[in-house]
């Protein structure tokens, strides 16, 4: 038997040998690569952290020792030596293990943070109930251990926390994995210090050797040895500047080798020692011990679909992407236009900007973990004449709203947001849903929003978008690849019409990647004799006033968006035409609030009702009954 099918708790793993352990390591690692092969996930930031995650386990007692993963995608191994190795094979599928923590799989998870740069301030929190408890830190007491790195600690949010929890003289943990990346070689002032101390001996080496040496030398030595260790603060600067952290007033230990399990042990059972806050900084390499992710220059295999274990190649292919025609648009764009600039938070390549950033390196920027500042300096860019285009995840930009309304919207900067991942992405579990996105931009003064349903109107809606520059503009569409062309049969003052009718019995107004849906509706409509007319808006805000008269002008109106029912684009309508005391009903189909379980893109589409034959099914019901009503209650929506 493996060692690995002994570990079933953090417990198994206190009584192993040393070449055990080696052993343990090895086999994580091939565990690893052969389970996310076959389901997708974060390959290269797992494989990176075997011995941290082995050590950290036999230091702490989980979960009485609070262990917090900043950010989740590395908490692979985690899990694995908390028992939910069998369930790897269920990862990131509806019903089955979670690509993140997860409070519902084991009390090992504390938080389900995916987004970054949270865990510091969790930490700090915990750490004082439990002070206030009395239950914190001392020979008996309870630890707090903060996992950040993967670029996580470039974020803002991390920084305030960090200068709050120096401030006080209570124990808390905090291990810096420094393996130079986020997706990406990571970015920044802090980038480069960590890459100092990566670079020069640790201070407590310097001093041990210069102990032995002094120590050898009559009369002089002893006293010469205690006045370089009363010089501690200005030797450490010289030999390890780590003064960033202990000018916080933080501990600070290390560099320590990340993947020497022995070393990482030692610094953590010193760390738990301390009487205040102490930094541990562990060198780790991402993608270690896995051929193909180490070769990979790019992001180390950050995360993988499908691939061959052996080759680390795709076996889907994925055909064109949203995200790959947004990448040659952008280009063809920057190339003709050199007030174009790009801004990424870490995610150039996913969120297709590396090819921007390589053909224009003067005009891209990546940012780090930081969206509250990269929004703030995209409002710079545009008051100093540029037009900044900021490519995020639908979900991301939640993070800086306050900046989109205060910082761009308020000064009415020309600045495009490029949303990826918008609407329902699924498999990355309920963090990463980018369903809030119309509904929270929607209260947005100014602001325009584009929806487009195809490579075309995407690339049409980027060439306006960037033409703005009295206020900030919005491109948003789903992860995946791009439907097949769906050209318009005619336009109307800017809105698409995909299918025409005279007199129809129902509009269906069909929001960006729901086109196909909305054609395929009336399709099936029209086989039961209802007569059907689908616009597509291509821009939802400002609301087009020849779509708000083809409502009014209709007998039933049917709207069909991935986003929040609750202030999406069927709110705005129903508000447009309750000005005109429209009695028109209008019935939109969306996402209810709440969040969304794992699940694929098509699974949670079909569970919500969000598929021509559920929506199709309801309106034929809704148009037999002949209900004249100005609004189908919220109860009887599709769920």
């Amino acid at each position: 038997m493996s060692i690995l099918d002994g570990i079933s708790t953090p417990l198994d793993l206190k009584n192993l040998t040393r070449e055990q352990l080696d052993q343990l390591a090895l086999e994580i690692r091939a565990f690893l690569v052969d389970r996310v092969a076959r389901t997708g996930g974060h390959l290269g930031p797992n494989l990176g952290v075997v011995e941290l995650s082995i050590a950290l386990h036999r230091v702490f007692d989980s979960p009485r020792d609070v262990i917090l993963w900043d950010t989740g995608h590395q908490a692979y191994v985690h899990k694995i030596l908390t028992g939910r190795g069998p369930m790897f094979d269920t990862l990131r599928q509806r019903g089955g293990l979670s690509g993140y923590p997860s409070r519902a799989e084991s009390v090992h998870d504390v938080i389900e943070n995916s987004h970054a740069s949270t865990s510091l301030s969790y930490a700090d929190g915990i750490a004082k109930a439990l002070s206030l408890d009395g239950t914190l830190g001392g020979e008996v007491g309870r630890h707090v251990v903060a996992i950040i790195g993967d670029g996580a600690l470039t974020g803002g949010m991390s920084w305030e926390a960090l200068n709050n929890i120096a401030a006080e003289d209570r124990p808390l943990i905090i291990v810096v994995n420094d393996n130079e990346r986020s997706y990406s070689p990571t970015i920044g002032g802090l980038a480069h210090h960590l890459s100092t101390l990566r670079t020069t001996k640790g201070y407590e080496r310097f001093l041990s050797w210069g102990r032995r040496l002094l120590k050898r030398t009559p009369m002089v030595g002893e006293p010469v040895y205690d006045a370089l260790h009363g010089m501690k603060k200005g030797l450490k600067d010289v030999v390890a500047p780590q003064g960033l952290f202990e000018d916080l007033g933080l501990k600070y230990v290390g560099p320590i080798d990340g993947h020497d399990e022995a070393e990482v042990e030692h610094a953590l059972r010193r760390a738990s020692t301390f009487m205040g806050p102490v930094i541990v900084h562990v060198i780790t390499e991402k993608g270690r011990g896995y051929a193909p992710a180490e070769l990979d220059d790019a992001d180390r295999f950050h995360g993988v679909g499908i691939i061959d274990p052996d080759t680390g190649r795709p076996l889907a292919n994925k055909g064109v992407t949203w995200t790959g025609i947004f990448s040659d648009e952008l280009c063809a764009i920057g190339a003709r236009n050199d007030r174009i600039v790009a801004i990424t938070a870490a995610m150039a390549g996913p969120t297709g900007l590396a090819d921007f950033g390589e053909q224009f390196p003067d005009r891209f920027f990546d940012v780090g973990i930081a969206e509250q500042h990269a929004v703030t300096s995209a409002a710079g860019l545009a008051f100093a004449g540029r037009h900044p285009v900021v490519a995020v995840y639908a979900t991301f930009l939640n993070r800086a709203f306050d900046q989109v309304v205060m910082d761009v919207a308020l000064h009415k900067a020309g600045v495009t947001f490029v949303l990826d991942r918008a609407g329902v992405t699924g498999d990355d579990g309920p963090s990463h849903n980018g369903m809030w996105d119309i509904a929270m931009l929607s209260i947005v003064p100014g602001i325009h929003i584009a929806a487009p349903r195809d490579e075309d109107t995407l690339r049409e809606t980027l060439r306006e978008a960037v033409a703005i520059d009295d206020a900030p503009t919005v491109v948003r569409f789903p992860k995946g690849s791009v439907a097949k062309p769906i050209p318009a049969l005619a336009q109307r003052d800017g809105v698409d019409v995909l299918r025409l009718a005279d007199q129809a019995d129902v509009l269906v107004v069909a929001v960006g990647s729901m086109a196909p849906v909305g054609l395929a509706v009336a399709d099936r409509l029209e086989a039961q004799g209802i007569t059907v007319e689908v616009l597509d808006p291509r821009w939802l805000l400002p609301l087009n006033p020849t779509l708000v008269a083809s409502c009014l002008a209709a007998k039933r109106v049917v709207t069909l968006e991935d986003g929040l029912r609750r202030s999406g684009m069927g709110s705005a309508l129903r508000d447009a035409m309750a000005t005109q005391h429209s009695l028109v009903p209008v019935w939109s189909f969306g996402l209810p609030e709440e969040f969304l379980d794992q699940a694929s893109r098509a699974e949670l589409m079909t569970k919500h009702g969000l598929t021509a034959q559920e929506i199709s099914r309801q309106v034929v019901e809704w148009v037999s009954a002949d209900v004249q009503v100005t609004e189908v209650p919220q109860d009887s929506q599709p769920r």
